[in-house]
């Protein structure tokens, strides 16, 4: 996975709305996506190229139509990498100051 690809897709309001989209019901068309967007059908179109270049967005052809589908797994990749390690020392915080207070009797509450 390229973490650079998937940063700059998801940097995008434009993009992230997409995905949101796509999250809620997955395997829209191109036309589908497009409702409700201020913006021309080859906008929306370059935006899911960059969605589908950073692997957020796989495709699946059906008939005539392009079909688009949320892939999570790079998001979840980004998570794991850069997210998960920086609660680790915020859960090993609130773990001691609940060891500590459970241990502290002059913290303990009163009847």
């Amino acid at each position: 996975m390229n973490d650079d690809a998937v940063f700059t897709a998801l940097a995008d309001p434009t993009r992230r709305r997409l995905l949101d989209r796509l999250h809620e019901t997955s395997g829209q068309t191109l036309s589908e996506l497009c409702e409700g967007l201020q913006m021309t059908r080859q906008a929306v179109a370059k935006h899911l190229a960059i969605l589908e270049g950073a692997n957020l967005v796989a495709v699946r052809r059906q008939g005539r139509e392009k079909l688009h589908f949320l892939n999570p797994v790079p998001i979840q990749g980004i998570a794991e990498r850069w997210i998960a390690k920086f609660q680790e020392r915020q859960l090993a915080a609130l773990s001691a100051l609940r060891a500590s207070l459970e241990t502290d009797p002059s913290q303990k509450r009163r009847p």
